[in-house]
């Protein structure tokens, strides 16, 4: 339950996880290649390992990479110095701007949830306390365990779901 409240610390948060991605992709490259920029071509690869890691890192649906137009475009708007490059800074603001709306999608379905789950728990948990042998064993459970409990459940099958449709 830390874990998922943690991502909750905002702005803060999406900016340390999205650096470290940025970060790791960009000296991949960078040890790979010897060169501390990137041509599309590299641009566009280091855009699909993004992908990849936020789709591993962050709870929520899967998320399919920009278009090779997209990407051109955005590369564009990001290329401060116009030498057809990006380097660290501007590879970093790149992924920023293309990412923007990824944040805003996983963090309105973890506030769903998470908003949702406990009330769901204590309706259910009311209503089973009449069941016979159930219910005696559900009413010794504190409201506050039982509703973390729920809420965890529902998270795991959450990303159960979505392992599946990936």
């Amino acid at each position: 339950m830390g874990q998922i409240l943690e991502k909750f610390q905002g702005k803060q948060w999406r900016e340390r996880q999205m650096r470290k991605i940025t970060d790791k992709v960009f000296y991949r490259f960078k040890d790979e290649t010897g060169k501390a920029y990137l041509k599309f071509e590299d641009l566009y690869i280091a855009v699909l390992l993004v992908y990849n890691d936020i789709n591993k890192l962050l709870p929520g649906p899967h998320f399919d990479p920009p278009s090779k137009e997209e990407v051109r475009a955005l590369m564009q708007e990001c290329d401060m110095n116009l030498d057809g490059e990006l380097d660290h800074e501007e590879f970093v603001k790149f992924v920023k701007r293309l990412t923007k709306d990824t944040f805003i999608t996983v963090s309105q379905g973890l506030i769903i949830t998470l908003a949702v789950a406990p009330t769901v728990a204590l309706l259910t948990k009311r209503t089973t306390e009449g069941v016979p042998g159930v219910g005696k064993v559900v009413q010794k459970i504190p409201n506050a365990v039982y509703a973390s409990l729920v809420t965890l459940t529902i998270v795991m099958f959450q990303k159960a779901a979505e392992a599946k449709a990936i």
